[in-house]
């Protein structure tokens, strides 16, 4: 009697099927807990760029709100979310909003109390440091490192103008600070001139002392010619 091809080859058996499964088992593992890290990592992004306050938002927000509704609490607290939006924006789309004057509707509607305040809470950790240092500077440092500031704020208003596709603007926009502010910064002296002024000015100022925070900051002004 002949047997059959297949009685020499028995059944796989049960432990060798555990076996190969406990083997793949840590493999499967890893991959799914890739899978989970990826996902997670992908909404985390997906939530932080949504959550990360522009220059845009800012500007959204802005005009949202009609402040002269407000009143009280409302008003203050409205007036400290858009104060903290502002302090939460990036170098760059900081500089954008002050170039782009994305608060001064709010601004020309807020009592001199409050533009005091915002304007205090918005300007950046150190600048009255950065304001006795730069006071130490030889003149022509000093006037050097204003001049750069300048520069730098033309180029990135410029900029700004450029990408809105309107070419004529690029040249013809508002100047950063007018001549009147410059004369007395430089004949004054910007910590003087700076305690001395009114809340619109100090506005005006804002971007112009933050870019030169940034320009000491650099450490240029302290190297040798």
């Amino acid at each position: 009697m002949k047997e059959s091809p297949n009685s020499c080859n028995p059944p796989p058996s049960p432990y060798t099927g555990r076996m190969l499964s406990q083997r793949w088992r840590p493999a499967v593992f890893a991959v799914l807990a890739v899978i989970v890290i990826w996902a997670v990592a992908v909404a985390g992004y997906t939530l932080a760029r949504h959550a990360r306050v522009t220059a845009d938002s800012v500007k959204a927000y802005a005009g949202s709100v009609d402040l002269t509704r407000l009143s009280g609490d409302a008003r203050t607290k409205a007036i400290g979310k858009l104060a903290d939006m502002m302090n939460a924006l990036s170098i760059e789309e900081r500089r954008k909003a002050r170039l782009e004057r994305l608060a001064a509707g709010w601004f020309e509607q807020m009592t001199d109390e409050e533009k005091a305040w915002f304007i205090e809470a918005t300007m950046p950790t150190g600048f009255k440091q950065m304001l006795s240092a730069f006071e130490q500077l030889p003149e022509e440092k000093r006037r050097k490192t204003v001049d750069d500031a300048l520069r730098r704020l033309r180029d990135e208003q410029n900029r700004l103008q450029a990408g809105e596709g309107d070419p004529n603007t690029g040249t013809n926009g508002p100047p950063v600070l007018s001549p009147e502010l410059q004369g007395k910064i430089r004949t004054i002296g910007l910590k003087t001139f700076y305690s001395q002024s009114s809340a619109q000015t100090k506005a005006e100022l804002a971007p112009v002392l933050e870019e030169l925070q940034r320009v000491m900051e650099s450490g240029r002004p302290f190297r040798g010619p």
